[in-house]
C-alpha cells in the first residue's frame, strides 16, 4: 500500500497531500500549524508541501538532508511552472511574436 502511494503521490502531488489532510490532518496540522500554507502549498509547490509533511518530525521539524529534499521539491515546482510558461503560445500553425 505504502508503495501505491508513493507512486501515486509522485505522479499527482496534490491528490497525495489532500489524501494525507484528509487521513491524517493531525500530521499536516503538526508541520504547518495553520490551514492556510498547507492550502497555499497545494495550489503553488504542491510537490514541495507533500516532501514538507512527509519528511516533518513533530517537536524536531527538518534537519540536516531533510531540507536538501524540500528545496529540490520546490525547484522541480518552479521548474513546471517555467516550463508551462515557455510553452504557453506554442499552438500548431501559429506563430510567436
Amino acid at each position: 500500500m505504502g508503495c501505491l502511494f508513493a507512486m501515486f503521490a509522485g505522479f499527482f502531488p496534490r491528490l497525495g497531500v489532500l489524501i494525507i489532510w484528509l487521513a491524517r490532518p493531525v500530521i499536516v496540522d503538526a508541520a504547518f500549524g495553520t490551514f492556510i500554507w498547507p492550502l497555499l502549498g497545494l495550489i503553488f509547490l504542491p510537490f514541495a508541501t507533500l516532501i514538507y509533511v512527509v519528511l516533518y518530525t513533530p517537536g524536531v521539524g527538518l534537519i540536516g538532508w531533510e531540507w536538501f529534499w524540500v528545496v529540490l521539491a520546490g525547484l522541480l515546482d518552479i521548474s513546471h511552472w517555467a516550463a508551462s510558461y515557455t510553452q504557453r503560445n506554442q499552438i500548431p500553425g501559429m506563430q510567436r511574436y
